[in-house]
């Protein structure tokens, strides 16, 4: 029997790393019953770091998926991992989810991968609810932190709970529970049971001043609200609901709570916020994606998340075995039943559904006979299937948005001890590929394998795979930095053939206008300026075809890949003959050489946005060592007894930075990092370069 969707909570909860992520997920599990015992982190007990590394490191590397329920509502949720080198786990994850839960620690703040998941969830329209964990940390800062999070992520933060204490329970004011501001009620909590109680005398002013910042905000999204403020008349609790749930599917606002997921306090209020003001698929927009009509033209299309409509799903995950990779699939609108068949519309070939499974964490869990809208489920028997990737009704095709990851920024060389292994290396990479959508391989012109990836962690975490787990017998050199080349000024170049080849006269001439690409464009982007009665159309193809194949080589300084470049086809020339394919392909590669030459080469190298948080006695040393690895100091503020700085550092001077880090602050330090853009580097670095 399908569920109702409105008892349906797709979610997903996203934070920095160590914000406690992975510790709410347990709790969550554990109250709603579906786990008997509370795993740990630092024991690596816990069901979702299900892995061999995640629980030797103690962080997530893979996201997971466990289901459960809660009041009669059924939950999906999806636990994400905070280190930047795994984003693309956190991007594929919030593409199919309807809601999020952000956790933020109550010491550390709003950090770096705080803001980039926060980006991610504006980028895909996910609403969200916030909740500040490890309030009984010291240094804890719950006022802190709510102004943070509106002030450096451009939020509206709506607190509907504040802390009784903040730190430790030795401390004389710690912290030992929460008040509700919706219900006003003083709530406490040993494990599972959860003691409601009235607010004492002491506590109340606060809680009703923190009331009056909640009602105040909400006001502005309801004027039944704002008419019961006028008449001083009481607001009850059902309509507060109302008011909060409408405003955060709206995205307007995003309710705020608090806790200490470790501790149990806070973790059923956050279960019922789920519940009460996260989106059900019924809550979110039709999924749109694009078709063919009668007349083969391109039209757009929309599904309601109805198991009356035709069936489409997007692949967000793949497992890879050899038995048979598990899918997971998102399924967003009509039913899908084992041993069907389903169409994958981008690669136009049919795919068997051989096995439905209920997932429990990366594992399956349940088999079933029929999901449907607004399920998430994993199928095995898919075959040309990969993330990102689209499965419908063949009767009534839709192609939805696939998932965009970003560029690696670091390559490995590997060399297999001997051909036997270069075989099992290539079966084993084209089985990773499948699972990791950010990692790239190529062989060199040399015949080495390399691999890139998103950081050194990235790559260390498939080193210790290919040693550990698939047992290969190859060698890893050092990591080395993935740089681009592009260049520095516009030109317009004419390149031309005129050859006599096998007895026959070849002749053409193409004209280019090449410049450098302004902001995020990223590769090269070929355009057509040419006018129509210049060149046939099926030449005009040709010299496209091949300026992106020469787009997709490498540049002149280091045959590194070309990116923030484009180029456009502005005139182009035949002669007396009938139009030579081979001399117009010719041509364009006479022109795109010469276009790099006279462009001036550029080398562009990663830059990483690097955040820094101190005690106020270090900061000197770090800002003199940041200035010798090529940094540029952004920004500094004070956040209580600490120091934060933002650094803008080439990726190529931070190999073993936390190391260092920890030297310079005698292990006191925190420091995370994001990919932030792709600069020039200087002439020295570019001379080092050059073949």
């Amino acid at each position: 029997m399908a569920r109702k969707l409105e008892k349906i909570r797709n979610i997903g909860i996203i934070a920095h790393i160590d914000a406690g992520k992975t510790t709410v997920t347990e709790r969550m599990l554990f109250m709603s019953g579906a786990k008997h015992r509370a795993g740990e982190v630092d024991k690596g007990t816990t069901t979702t770091d299900d892995d061999t590394e995640e629980q030797e490191r103690g962080i997530t590397i893979y996201s997971a998926c466990v289901t459960f329920d809660w009041r009669n509502v059924h939950i999906n949720l999806l636990d994400t991992p905070g280190h930047v080198d795994f984003t693309a786990e956190v991007e594929r994850c919030l593409r199919v989810l309807d809601g999020a839960v952000v956790v933020f620690s109550a010491r550390e703040g709003v950090e770096a991968q705080s803001e980039t998941v926060w980006r991610q969830a504006d980028r895909y329209h996910v609403p969200r609810i916030a909740f500040i964990n490890k309030l009984d940390r010291e240094g804890a800062n719950f006022q802190g932190v709510f102004d943070e999070i509106g002030s450096r992520l451009q939020a509206n933060p709506v607190a509907i709970q504040i802390p009784i204490g903040e730190g430790p329970a030795h401390f004389d004011n710690a912290f030992r529970g929460v008040i509700d501001l919706v219900g006003m009620k003083m709530l406490t909590f040993q494990e599972t049971v959860v003691t409601r109680a009235e607010i004492p005398e002491e506590l109340r002013d606060e809680a009703e001043m923190w009331r009056d910042v909640m009602l105040d905000k909400l006001y502005a999204y309801s004027d039944e609200l704002m008419e019961l403020a006028l008449q001083e008349a009481p607001i009850p609790e059902t309509l507060l609901k109302q008011v909060i749930r409408d405003a955060t599917l709206q995205m307007q606002i995003q309710p705020l709570l608090c806790g200490s997921a470790l501790h149990f306090i806070g973790v059923p209020p956050l279960l019922d916020a789920v519940a009460d003001y996260l989106p059900c698929p019924d809550d979110m927009p039709p999924v749109e994606g694009t078709g063919v009509d009668k007349k083969g033209a391109e039209q757009k299309l929309s599904r309601k998340p109805d198991p009356d409509e035709p069936f489409c799903g997007l692949v967000f995950k793949v497992l890879p075995a050899k038995t048979g990779d598990l899918s997971w699939v998102r399924i967003y609108s009509g039913q899908l039943k084992s041993n069907s068949r389903a169409l994958n519309p981008g690669k136009d070939k049919k795919e068997n559904v051989a096995q439905l499974w209920q997932l429990h964490a990366t594992k399956k869990e349940q088999q079933l006979e029929v999901a449907n809208a607004g399920d998430i489920v994993g199928i095995i028997g898919l075959r040309n299937t990969i993330t990102g990737d689209t499965l419908c009704d063949p009767k009534a095709p839709i192609l939805l948005e696939s998932i965009n990851f970003p560029e690696t920024v670091m390559s490995m060389a590997i060399e297999p001890e001997s051909t036997t292994e270069r075989k099992k290396l290539e079966e084993t990479l084209a089985l990773l590929l499948r699972q990791d959508p950010t990692l790239r391989v190529k062989v060199g012109e040399t015949g080495q394998t390399l691999i890139s990836g998103m950081g050194e962690l990235h790559l260390e975490i498939i080193k210790n795979r290919l040693l550990r787990d698939f047992s290969l017998k190859v060698k890893f050199h050092k990591p080395q930095v993935s740089y681009r080349e592009t260049i520095a000024h516009a030109v317009e170049v004419t390149g031309a053939c005129d050859r006599m080849i096998s007895g026959q006269q070849l002749f053409a001439r193409v004209s280019l206008k090449m410049a450098p690409a302004d902001g995020d464009d990223s590769g090269v982007l070929v355009l057509s300026q040419c006018p129509p009665d210049v060149l046939p159309g099926d030449i005009l193809n040709v010299i496209i075809d091949e300026l992106n194949a020469h787009g997709e080589g490498g540049g002149l300084i280091a045959g590194y890949p070309l990116t923030k470049l484009r180029v456009t086809v502005t005139g182009g020339d035949a002669g007396e003959e009938a139009p030579s394919e081979l001399a117009f392909k010719m041509a364009v590669s006479d022109a795109f050489t010469k276009g790099l030459e006279q462009g001036g080469k550029v080398l562009l190298e990663p830059i990483m946005k690097v955040d820094i948080v101190t005690p106020e006695d270090y900061v000197g040393d770090f800002v003199g060592d940041l200035q010798q690895r090529r940094a540029v100091i952004a920004k500094t503020e004070s956040r209580g007894s600490l120091t934060a700085i933002e650094a803008h550092v080439p990726l190529s001077e931070l190999f073993g930075y936390s190391s260092a880090m920890r030297s310079l602050s005698q292990g006191r330090a925190g420091c995370s990092m994001e990919p932030l853009e792709y600069a020039p580097a200087p002439p020295d670095v570019m001379r080092s370069h050059e073949i």
